[in-house]
Formats: C-alpha cells, sequence, structure tokens
C-alpha cells in the first residue's frame, strides 16, 4: 500500500523535520478542505506525523464530500483524537465545528482536465462560493492565518513578452472558453482574498502551485502527468495526445506540501507565492520519454476525444519563477527526474 511504503514514509518524516517554525503550530487546530486530495493527504499525513514525534497538539478538522473515501485513506487515524473528517461540501455555508479553528487551509477544488469539461459549474463554485464561506467562518472565528491554494492556472497562457512567470504577471486568458472557470475562478478567488483582508482585515497568504504530482494522486485524475505515471506504473505504454511541446514547471507533492508550510509559517499576508524550482520545468514530450524509460515502455500517440480536448490548457509554455518563495527560505528537494521515480517506486511496489 502507498502509504505504508517506506519511500512515502521518508518523504513524510523529511518534510516534517524540515527547519521551520513549527512551534507556531502548538496546540493548534486546522481546517482542511479537499483533505484526501493529492496536496491535502500528504499535508495531513505531515501534521500528524508532527503530533506524534514532537507532541505538538495540533488538532486537524478534515472536509470532504466521500466520507467513504476518506475514512479508506485515513483509516490509520480512526479514533485518534487530534484527527477527525467531517462530511461536508463548502458550497454550503459552514456551522460551528465545536473548536476555534486556527488555520484554514482551502484546497477543495476540481483540479483535472475531465473535471474543469464535465463540471466547469461545480469548478468554479469551489473556488469562489465554497472559498467566500471559509473566509466568512475565519471572520467569525477569529481565524489566526487563511491559506488559498491557487495555481499555475492564473496566468493562463505565456503572451511572450516574459521567460518566466513572476507573481505579478497578469496572464492571458480566453473567458469564453468553459475550461477557463478554473483559471478565472482562481483568479476571483484571489481578488476575493484580497478583498476579505481590505475590508475586514483577516490574515490570507496564497501559494501557486505548479503541476504538482505524486504518489498521492487519485487514480481518477486526468492530467497529462498523472496519465503518464498511471501507466508507468502499470508497465504500459505512455499515450501522448498532442506533440508534446508544451513547457511547464511541476512539483513533486513533498515540495509542494513543504513550500505550502513554507508560506503559512513565512509568507507575508495577502501575498502569494509561486511554488516551482527551475530544475522541475520540462515539455511533455521530454516528460513522458522519461517516465517510459524508467518504466521499460514507449511512448505513442493519440488524438484526444472531444471531450478531452475541452478540458485541456491552450497554454504551450508556462513555467513559473519562485525567487519570492525561495527568499523564505524554501527550496526544492526533487528535480522531475528523480520526483517522477520516486513516484513510481512508490506505485510500482
Amino acid at each position: 500500500m502507498v502509504f505504508s511504503n517506506p519511500l512515502y514514509i521518508d518523504d513524510v518524516r523529511r518534510t516534517a523535520s524540515l527547519k521551520l517554525e513549527w512551534e507556531k503550530l502548538n496546540c493548534k487546530t486546522f481546517l482542511i478542505s479537499g483533505a484526501s486530495g493529492l496536496i491535502g493527504s500528504f499535508l495531513i499525513d505531515v501534521l500528524m506525523l508532527r503530533n506524534e514525534i514532537h507532541n505538538q497538539g495540533i488538532k486537524i478538522r478534515a472536509l470532504g464530500r466521500n466520507i467513504e473515501s476518506a475514512m479508506k485513506r485515513f483509516h490509520d487515524y480512526a479514533g485518534n483524537d487530534s484527527f477527525k473528517f467531517i462530511p461536508f461540501d463548502i458550497n454550503e455555508p459552514l456551522e460551528d465545528f465545536g473548536s476555534k479553528c486556527d488555520f484554514i487551509i482551502h484546497l477543495a477544488s476540481n483540479t483535472h482536465p475531465l473535471a474543469y469539461s464535465s463540471d466547469p459549474v461545480g469548478t468554479i463554485t469551489a473556488n469562489i462560493i465554497g472559498l467566500n464561506n471559509l473566509l466568512d467562518f475565519s471572520r467569525s472565528n477569529g481565524t489566526e492565518r487563511f491559506i488559498f491554494a491557487s495555481s499555475v492556472e492564473v496566468y493562463g497562457g505565456n503572451r511572450g513578452d516574459t521567460e518566466y512567470f513572476s507573481e505579478d504577471y497578469c496572464g492571458n486568458i480566453d473567458i469564453s472558453k468553459a475550461r477557463s472557470g478554473y483559471c478565472e475562478a482562481k483568479r476571483c478567488g484571489e481578488t476575493l482574498c484580497q478583498s476579505y483582508i481590505q475590508q475586514y482585515g483577516i490574515d490570507v497568504v496564497i501559494p501557486r502551485f505548479s503541476r504538482t504530482y505524486g504518489s498521492t494522486m487519485k487514480m481518477n485524475d486526468s492530467k497529462a502527468i498523472s496519465q503518464f505515471i498511471r501507466k508507468g506504473a502499470a508497465r504500459e505504454d505512455i499515450v501522448l495526445k498532442s506533440e508534446g511541446n508544451q513547457l511547464y514547471s511541476y512539483s513533486y507533492v513533498s515540495d509542494a506540501v513543504s513550500g505550502l508550510m513554507t508560506v503559512l509559517l513565512a509568507g507575508e499576508n495577502g501575498k502569494a507565492y509561486n511554488v516551482a524550482d527551475s530544475e522541475s520545468d520540462i515539455s511533455l514530450k521530454e516528460l513522458a520519454g522519461i517516465i517510459a524509460e524508467y518504466s521499460g515502455t514507449k511512448v505513442i500517440f493519440e488524438l484526444p476525444d472531444e471531450k478531452e480536448q475541452r478540458g485541456y490548457s491552450p497554454a504551450m509554455k508556462a513555467i513559473m519563477a519562485s525567487s519570492r518563495l525561495k527568499s523564505l527560505g524554501w527550496s526544492a528537494h526533487y528535480d522531475i527526474k528523480s520526483g517522477i521515480k520516486r513516484t513510481l517506486d512508490i506505485l510500482s511496489s
């Protein structure tokens, strides 16, 4: 099983031992939406390990819509007073959970192409209505700090006027496409956060994640890298549904979570931080080749169907500058090759 794999456990332990101001979390309560997702589930394992090793008294209130999936993912924490899963749709107003939530981390969202195309409305509402509900709750709850998980998708396509997207780049998005609902919802969500800061004085920081991968990914994730990894782990040929010239930034899940924790503990109120590293910038074609070579398979080309095509990003170049996050002391542990190999080793064992 993935979560008992020694390599996975090592990733969690290394992340939990980073030189951060962990003492700020002593006896604090986290409310985490999207808790069983790729980033959320790894984050929860890190926080629970901090409790186990350092007795920090961290409490986690994990929100999600699928209780069966969550109970399967977090079965090791059943009966642990520090962890509680709460079945909840964040598009509904939040109620009192019985204790103050010191940190709120909003990770819930559709995050892959098929979800964008099959549920464009739900993609938007989680990032606007759901976010608004959580921000309202944080205001009435006296939350210390709120994290809104944003994305490289806020930049859209590169207009040809920069090599790397810095946090002040405004981007280029075609709002006439339903697929743009994810990009625009994240952009609107960021502005909503800034509005709550100005009007209500709450504290919000925003990690903008690059395309994130790792062994905690969902098996129905339709992102290209997730499909490649799933095929590679099964020792099947890698299916590339384009020429593969798209150049993107990627992050291994443990590096994404270490970036999130760095932003949470050291970020400046109101600031957005790109979570990316130049050693993980790669074209889709090269990425497919790395996975195929390590898996002993080959890359084959196949045309996408109409539904798949509707969900694909039109951006051909979307690589992120990370100097702002690195100025807080963050650095990536894995480059793209070592991160991919790590993921395949965990999923294949």
